[in-house]
């Protein structure tokens, strides 16, 4: 029973969702769980029946709790359905996380639970009481960073990131000189939470701790801190870390930090670091910091680097960044790429550029892309640009096209583009399609700000 308890009662970790603990992309549990969000990518599929297997027989208690973990959208709240499997089973209160408090009873339980040698108990006791305020929670939690058990410090300095209690700063940066890497690892990463600028001086000097998982929670924390004086720290983590996953987030937190000193560096980063996800960030860095110096490596990047998601952010970067100089480079990428969200994210920069009102031909040439979301892209950007010249080939793909969004898309671009014949007009107006009458309905009117003329955006994944 114990066994089957642990293994469904991790699905309730997720009501507070996934935060970096004692490593990158675990839990104090060991569970995996992965942090990121990225439309491209389905989320990683679980095992289905292993989970179906396990919450047999499960107390109905914990039951309740995992099914509340997971999302519900729509009318009312989700969990107010009158007959569930489990009505009248258990009379679990249903508590309010976000604002409203557990009973005192409750929350000291929790608190001597995270000595528990079960850790599924551990994780569950620090996630609500994370979600706690007041004294109890923060004097507990902290009293118990210099316990002599590892895990009960570890899970201590977890829950006071969760809570993040103003009175606790000094105790965290006291458990940055700990002997266990996951104490020093989980207070950095409390401190970073808590935006607390005194603790950044001994972050710093966690850059050089012998154990990744603490470098890595250091420079994380250090990039949430608005403070340029740790740039020149970052630029040697960024050159000199050893471990891939330290310097991405180094790139990730001189992007964030928008350090103009780091463009050369950065610069450097993305065109010979090994690792493809340190290139892609330093893409990401560029971008975000938006200085022209970035540009020209940006550009290599994006027609040269083997991997797709380089690629990609590159062409994000140029977009974001606005250089004019850069839409030729973008035209060619638009008709050349192999991968079709780079070709997408291409148009998408053209279009956020358009400063000389001409469409180059690659860009012209995506309305006949074998992708939707393409082809809706380079729509969007010969609407932004308004070239007459792609008026034939605008009305020969709206004479083609079948998905909707595209269509509108394109009916945007004919009448930003100068269409003003009375013929193709009545066309539009007498379609069959009622999606193609509203939508030249609406352009007539001068209503396209809003749906449904489309506003594509890119995927760039700014977060480490």
């Amino acid at each position: 029973m114990q066994r089957l308890l642990g293994s469904v009662a991790t699905a309730v970790v997720l009501f507070a969702g996934g935060e970096f603990i004692a490593g990158p992309n675990t839990t104090s549990a060991g569970i995996a769980i992965d942090n990121s969000f990225d439309s491209r990518q389905q989320v990683a599929p679980f095992d289905v029946r292993a989970l179906l297997a396990a919450a047999r027989g499960t107390p109905p208690a914990i039951c309740l709790l995992a099914a509340r973990s997971l999302p519900g959208y729509g009318w009312g709240n989700w969990g107010d359905a009158p007959a569930t499997p489990l009505t009248g089973l258990t009379t679990v209160p249903d508590y309010r996380f976000e604002t409203g408090s557990l009973p005192a009873a409750d929350v000291q339980l929790l608190l001597e639970s995270l000595a528990s040698d079960d850790a599924c108990v551990r994780e569950i006791s620090v996630r609500l009481l994370g979600r706690q305020k007041g004294e109890t929670v923060a004097s507990g939690l902290t009293s118990r960073l210099t316990a002599s058990e590892v895990p009960l410090r570890e899970v201590a300095a977890f829950g006071l990131g969760l809570a993040e209690p103003a009175n606790a700063v000094d105790a965290l940066v006291r458990a940055l000189r700990d002997a266990a890497p996951g104490v020093r690892a989980n207070s950095a990463w409390a401190l970073g939470r808590m935006e607390a600028g005194r603790a950044l001086t001994p972050l710093i000097d966690l850059f050089r701790d012998d154990a990744e998982k603490v470098r890595e929670a250091a420079v994380s924390a250090v990039g949430r801190m608005d403070s340029s004086t740790a740039v020149a720290a970052l630029i040697r983590v960024v050159q000199q870390d050893k471990s891939a996953s330290v310097r991405r987030v180094a790139a990730w937190a001189l992007g964030g930090l928008e350090a103009r000193e780091a463009v050369s560096v950065l610069s450097g980063v993305l065109s010979q670091d090994s690792d493809a996800d340190v290139r892609e960030m330093a893409a990401w860095a560029l971008g975000n910091i938006e200085d022209r110096k970035g540009a020209t490596a940006l550009a290599t990047a994006a027609r040269s680097d083997a991997d797709e998601d380089v690629r990609e952010t590159a062409v994000w970067g140029l977009g974001n960044m606005g250089d004019g100089a850069s839409v030729d480079v973008l035209g060619n990428i638009a008709a050349s790429d192999r991968s079709s969200e780079v070709r997408g994210t291409a148009a998408w920069a053209i279009g956020q550029i358009r400063e000389d009102g001409k469409a180059p031909a690659g860009l012209v040439q995506l309305l006949k892309d074998e992708s939707d979301e393409t082809r809706l892209k380079a729509a969007w950007a010969l609407g932004q640009i308004g070239d007459a010249a792609a008026l034939p080939a605008i009305k020969e793909a709206l004479r083609q096209e079948k998905d909707e969004d595209v269509t509108r898309a394109l009916i945007r671009a004919l009448m930003k583009s100068g269409e003003n014949s009375e013929s193709t007009f009545k066309e539009l107006l007498d379609s069959s399609d009622p999606q193609v009458r509203e939508a030249a309905v609406r352009g007539l009117a001068g209503r396209g700000s809003h749906n449904p003329w489309p506003w594509p955006m890119p995927r760039p994944r700014p977060f480490p």
